[in-house]
């Protein structure tokens, strides 16, 4: 792929995300659409998917920041769904492919079959996540397919590997397979939280954001790669990168607690750069592939309409395999049921209604039709098919995801009130210990410095009202409606404080331009004032929207 092609797919990716954002649009879906369009004109450079660049390079920091902002208590407590969504479900959608393209193709050797099978096999919750943040749906449901988008990648890859040991004729036994999958899973762990501990034991001596933030970026690459070349049995043995990076997001992300606050925001802000920018460069690779696949499927042995019915079907029973596992495996009888949590929480219709229809299958499937070797029997066959069961998901269960969410109303009507009240009350308690530090500094203070009780009293009292100031806004962001923050004393200070800001910001940039401050000092002086009117518009104008 040529450097200034792909840096033109990238800005024009990126151009279509604004596009989206800016008019509510899905970006995904938006990129799919414009993408196989530019993709069948005719002179249009071709854009190759290079497989080895998607799982080593791509993948890895999107896993890495989607664990990053993971809750690990909530990933506990999700655990059964998760592993069911994203294990049971990958294996049993690889074998019923299997078995689909069998019947559908005789021909086809088994072992070609089940590399299809794994490589449509695992969703991509991007797109699903990303709408149902948009649409309010409850915490346990977001959970559950962010967990699953974390550990999916994983399962199928590995039964990739096996599959294409098979074709190879290289594959052993069934317990051959179990113990490569158990071997991917325990390495690629490992690995994760080695790297996680390495590198928080770096951070805590460097107090450095900057340079904690660039080790940060290293971790998901270090963690894959090393994850991935690691061979403790054999060549045919490895750990997996992609829970070796998971492993390693989950624990950085629950340890950043205890980073700086610089760290932290900067971190927020780094990733969040990085997830835009691959987001939008994956699903335009994904779908400029369609001349490739184009090529492969006139040179397979068989005719255009097998072909074509063949996608279509495939397609199908990818997307509907997963309702009827989703709904089994919630009404099982108590001891084989893992998508419920506890006998007291059985999950609501609506909600599996949801989670079934979020599978949406994305790069990495297209990624690993495109690294099948050139002698597998089918390999065009598995490519067309593969892309158009990634294509036809995303666009398919992709713009019918948003209407079906709005139809059934899923949605926690409790969650919005408990969270204000955690909140609240977590609030209350800083605020107290707030006021127990500051008349222990006071007291500390009058008794090492020589300061005028009166004066000792003055100071305590305007950093008392700083603390019960800041609890007010907060109060008035968390409980009062829509209408009533905009028309509130803590919101027209908060517009009269950010026009200040801004004035003064004018008038220092005025300073520069005639020559009466250095450039340098400029900007040390407005990285203090964006500072600060990020501050005053996140405290309450965020909660607005």
């Amino acid at each position: 792929m040529e450097t200034l092609t792909l840096v033109g797919v990238l800005a024009g990716s990126l151009g279509l995300t604004a596009v989206a954002r800016r008019f509510n649009l899905s970006a995904p879906l938006l990129i799919v659409v414009v993408a196989l369009g530019i993709a069948l004109i005719p002179g249009v450079p071709r854009v190759e998917l290079e497989p080895e660049l998607i799982l080593t390079v791509v993948l890895p920091p999107l896993l890495y920041s989607t664990s990053l902002e993971s809750s690990i208590s909530h990933f506990r407590a999700n655990l059964r769904p998760i592993i069911t969504l994203g294990v049971l479900l990958v294996v049993a959608t690889a074998f019923v492919i299997a078995f689909v393209v069998h019947l559908l193709l005789p021909d086809l050797p088994w072992a070609s079959a089940l590399v299809l099978g794994a490589v449509v096999s695992p969703p991509d919750a991007v797109t699903a996540v990303a709408i149902g943040r948009r649409l309010g749906l409850p915490r346990g449901v977001m959970t559950v397919l962010t967990g699953e988008s974390l550990v999916n990648d994983a399962a199928a890859l590995t039964l990739y590997k096996v599959a294409l040991a098979a074709v190879a004729g290289t594959a052993g036994s069934l317990g051959h397979g179990f113990a490569v999958f158990a071997v991917a899973t325990v390495v690629g762990i490992l690995v994760g939280l080695v790297a996680g501990g390495v590198v928080e034991l770096i951070r805590t001596r460097l107090d450095d954001p900057l340079l904690e933030s660039a080790f940060g970026i290293v971790v998901p690459f270090a963690a894959y790669v090393t994850a991935e070349h690691l061979h403790p049995f054999g060549a045919e043995f490895s750990g997996s990168g992609v829970l070796a990076v998971v492993t390693a997001g989950l624990f950085l992300g629950h340890r950043s607690l205890r980073a700086s606050p610089a760290t932290r925001v900067q971190d927020r802000s780094v990733w969040a750069s990085i997830d835009v920018m691959l987001e939008a460069l994956v699903f335009a690779l994904m779908a400029l592939q369609l001349p490739f696949v184009l090529d492969g499927a006139q040179h397979a042995a068989r005719d255009n309409g097998t072909l074509a019915l063949s996608a279509i079907i495939v397609l199908l029973a990818t997307m509907f395999v997963r309702i009827p596992a989703v709904f089994l495996s919630s009404y099982l009888p108590r001891p084989l049921q893992l998508l419920r949590r506890t006998k007291h929480d059985p999950p609501a219709w609506r909600s599996l209604a949801v989670i079934s229809w979020t599978g949406m299958r994305g790069v990495v499937t297209i990624a690993a039709a495109s690294g099948v070797p050139a002698d597998t029997p089918g390999r065009a066959e598995i490519q067309l098919f593969a892309f158009a069961v990634a294509v036809g998901t995303v666009l398919i269960q992709g713009l019918t995801l948003p209407p079906l969410i709005r139809l059934l109303k899923v949605q926690d009507p409790d969650e919005d009130a408990r969270d204000q009240a955690e909140e609240l009350a977590a609030r209350k308690v800083a605020q107290k210990a707030a006021h127990e530090r500051l008349r222990e500094l006071a007291r500390d203070q009058l008794s090492t410095l020589d300061m005028e009780p009166e004066k000792m009293k003055r100071l305590e009292q305007r950093l008392e009202r700083v603390v019960d100031t800041r609890y007010r806004f907060a109060q008035a962001a968390i409980t009062l409606s829509g209408e009533e923050r905009r028309d509130s004393p803590q919101a027209q200070f908060a517009k009269a404080r950010r026009e200040l800001l801004i004035t003064q910001r004018a008038a220092m940039i005025e300073e520069n331009r005639a020559g009466r401050l250095d450039d340098d000092v400029l900007q040390k002086v407005l990285r203090e004032l964006d500072l600060e009117e990020m501050s005053v518009t996140t405290t309450l104008t965020n909660r607005m929207s």
